[in-house]
């Protein structure tokens, strides 16, 4: 289940790229695919395992080209351990929500992609979101939980003010909003309430056989109800 577009962000043999954020690793196993000098990196060292794994694991499938790379790091999206303008590509999707200050993750993330380079960041669309924060105090009050909700227009200004151009914008995931919402009023740790099992299974389906009536479905429908709002973004030569 991808939320990024890749080819906006021209990712492709050589190009070296950055997942902040990783966690179980979607987008990296797609950028490794595509040919990519892959690091994904997040804070939690059991998914930086499992990725590591899988790297390995679709390597030996044969669904990578041998010339591509996918590493691990552990680490704090605060302090990002690379050079300056260490990067062709940056991804960040859906963990500033998660951070507190999320200007300072903003600030890394530019300092470490070269001028030119390509970014994309993601977060919970406002108004899907506010719906889930209505509903649920447990689906926010966590540990590690989301800590504001955004427009997408105050993300683009805190984007732009780091010294970033927004290129252009996209939704995403039209089917999870109501799951997310229906979960959100049965309670959201109640996996075993039929309508959750019953929507978590079509889901499922969904993203296993990616029937063209889904597909053109959520082409119709990720303006309107898309859960997630991607930014894509270009840094200044």
């Amino acid at each position: 289940m991808l939320t990024v577009d890749f080819d906006r962000l021209e990712v492709g043999p050589g190009v070296r790229v950055i997942d902040i954020g990783a966690g179980q690793g979607r987008h990296s196993y797609e950028m490794l695919r595509r040919g990519a000098d892959v690091i994904a990196f997040d804070q939690s060292e059991q998914d930086m395992a499992d990725v590591a794994e899988m790297f390995g694991a679709l390597t030996v499938a044969g669904e990578v080209p041998e010339y591509a790379v996918g590493r691990t790091e552990v680490g704090d999206a605060l302090r990002l351990p690379y050079d300056d303008e260490s990067f062709d590509v940056v991804l960040m999707s859906e963990i500033l929500e998660h951070i507190p200050d999320d200007a300072a993750a903003i600030t890394e993330m530019v300092r470490i992609l070269r001028p030119g380079g390509l970014a994309a960041v993601t977060v919970p669309r406002y108004w899907p979101e506010k719906i889930c924060w209505a509903l649920s105090d447990e689906y926010h009050e966590v540990e590690g939980g989301h800590v504001r909700i955004y427009r997408a227009s105050d993300l683009a200004e805190k984007l732009t003010a780091a010294g970033l151009e927004v290129t252009g914008s996209d939704h995403a995931h039209a089917l999870h909003a109501p799951y997310w919402w229906l979960k959100c009023a049965v309670g959201v740790e109640n996996d075993g309430n039929p309508l959750v099992r019953g929507y978590h299974k079509m889901l499922v389906w969904d993203m296993m056989s990616k029937p063209w009536v889904t597909r053109v479905g959520e082409q119709v429908l990720n303006p309107l109800v898309g859960k997630s709002v991607a930014l894509y973004l270009r840094k200044p030569a």
